[in-house]
């Protein structure tokens, strides 16, 4: 009996949305403790917000840049979706549209996709992306001459570590280095080792260093990395020297970036880190790094959905000096410093109707996927979706594709035909981070076609009511605010239904592990067997605030 309880109260919990019946005069919030922080910047009121952090919002880990003339590009680790690596030009460094990605083809990484961080760098009319498939094979880069694409195969480099660093310096000579911090000298065209591996840094002995780059200024040589871990205690700290293979010394300001501090508590944003730097092309200077937003506002712990997001801060780089990020080393949401000139793109349309041959880059799926289960039929309009026998959490690609979260307010819907015959088949929208998942779903039961919420969070399986539904199309939604997810259906030009609303922090990476944000998106399976039928879904769309 106590069994039985305990798991209908861990259910209820998981299901119901809480209520904070605490009395609003004994809460602390985020302003109050910034407000009384002597270490914190407070920006002057009257200042004109020039741009908002995240630049780029949403599952944009592992940020890097690089410049070609005007023109900035910067890409983001992926880990297991594909296509991987995501390309973002700009031309102020505050406004990026998506263009490519420098994993599009199965052909690069036949055996599997999972990729750790990544760095961009241009030399002599050639891209470079060097980064770490830890599935399988290692370290490695691809070449373009063109940034949106076509991307090279890949040229595989024997180091040890993750989130290599490229760094070509003036002499023609050009160099790798990896997480451990250990250096080579390296063949470009080969990918051949030329020298020995010297270890030339130990960083500041912060845990997981990480995410190493290498830059030249004023006759040193920097060396900057990440480290504390990808959490709240995730930093950046550099280091330098007259030569490139050491000693180098320690910056006594390190960390450069962090929030693990007196100045960074109560931030919005937190969990800094894994930066890289760019000059602009006026002569001003810049770092890009990720940190993520939380949603529950210090109650409870932290817990964040979006994943972590790349963020963009100005930094001060006196002759012979360090680097200075933003003044003390924090940053905010609401920007107040002087940009480059603003170069906005046009705002992208908030429904894909799914007319064209191709899904936008916006869109991802689960590994590489099995092309037969989905169909894009530009004459009617249509997506197509077969699910095979995989289930999300199955080694494999299940069918399902989808698009990153970017807002914590947001309203997601598609508009989905789907007349299973079996109760082995099931389609519908789902939220999905690091294999949990919670499914709006259409299957058959007892011979009728019903709707249902299911709530799949570790070992905890949750189902909703079921709500029969009548013959054709149902508009399936979910709806978010900050720290709930709502779904709701309709059918033929009825009002909406709500049939379950849950907390959002069971679907954060503090929760479910692992590092990316959560997805939104449309699947379909046959859960351990193949479907006979097909889910028909008409148009997707995606709108934040």
């Amino acid at each position: 009996m106590k069994r039985i309880l305990l798991s209908l109260l861990v259910i209820a919990h998981f299901a119901g949305v809480a209520q904070n019946t605490e009395n609003d005069s004994k809460k602390t919030t985020v302003k109050d403790i910034r407000r009384t922080n002597p270490f914190a910047a407070h920006p002057n009121p009257n200042d004109p917000i020039t741009y908002k952090n995240p630049v780029i919002p949403g599952f944009y880990s592992d940020p890097s840049i690089c410049r070609v003339g005007e023109d900035y590009y910067l890409i983001t680790s992926t880990f297991e979706y594909f296509p991987g690596v995501p390309v973002f030009h700009s031309k102020d460094l505050v406004n990026w549209e998506q263009i490519g990605h420098c994993i599009h083809r199965k052909e690069q990484l036949p055996n599997g996709i999972n990729i750790f961080a990544a760095t961009i760098r241009y030399h002599k009319g050639i891209f470079y992306m060097i980064t770490t498939n830890v599935v399988n094979g290692g370290n490695f880069y691809v070449t373009s001459t063109n940034p949106a694409g076509p991307w090279s195969d890949p040229i595989w480099v024997d180091i040890p570590g993750i989130d290599p660093d490229l760094f070509f310096d003036g002499d023609g000579k050009s160099y790798v280095i990896s997480s451990p911090f250990i250096l080579y000298e390296i063949d470009l065209s080969t990918g051949k080792l030329l020298t020995e591996g010297r270890k030339v840094w130990n960083g500041t002995g912060g845990r997981y260093s990480e995410g190493p780059h290498i830059y030249k200024k004023d006759g040193f040589y920097y060396l900057m990395g990440a480290e504390g871990g990808t959490e709240e205690a995730h930093s950046e700290t550099i280091a330098r020297s007259h030569d490139i293979w050491g000693p180098y010394t320690d910056n006594p300001a390190n960390p450069i970036l962090a929030h693990a501090n007196a100045a960074g508590q109560g931030n919005p944003i937190q969990g800094v880190g894994h930066a890289d730097m760019i000059e602009a092309h006026d002569g001003s200077r810049w770092v890009v790094f990720h940190g993520y937003r939380d949603i529950s506002g210090m109650a409870g712990g932290v817990h964040h959905i979006l994943g972590r997001e790349t963020c963009l801060a100005p930094v001060t780089w006196p002759k012979n000096g360090w680097p200075v990020i933003n003044g003390n080393g924090t940053v905010n949401m609401n920007m107040t410093v002087p940009t480059l000139p603003l170069k906005p793109f046009p705002e992208k349309p908030k429904r894909t109707d799914f007319n064209n041959d191709k899904l936008g880059l916006e869109f991802n799926y689960l590994h590489m996927p099995q092309e037969a289960n989905y169909t894009l039929d530009s004459r009617k309009g249509v997506l197509r979706l077969k699910g095979s026998d995989l289930v999300i959490g199955d080694e494999g690609s299940p069918t399902f594709v989808g698009r990153r979260l970017q807002h914590l307010d947001f309203t997601a819907s598609t508009k989905v035909d789907f007349d299973p015959k079996n109760e082995n088949e099931e389609a519908g929208v789902i939220l999905l981070n690091n294999d949990s998942h919670f499914d709006l779903l259409i299957h058959r039961k007892n011979g009728k076609r019903i709707l249902q919420v299911n709530l799949q969070f570790g070992s905890t399986n949750y189902s909703s009511k079921t709500f029969e539904l009548k013959p054709g199309p149902v508009t399936l939604r979910v709806k978010g605010e900050r720290t709930s997810f709502t779904f709701s259906y309709s059918q033929g030009n009825g009002e909406f239904t709500d049939i379950e609303s849950v907390d959002a922090k069971f679907l954060s990476s503090e929760t479910v592990g692992w590092f990316t944000g959560v997805y939104v998106g449309m699947y379909a399976t046959g859960n351990g067997k193949k479907s006979k039928e097909i889910a028909f879904f008409d148009w997707f769309e995606y709108e934040g605030k």
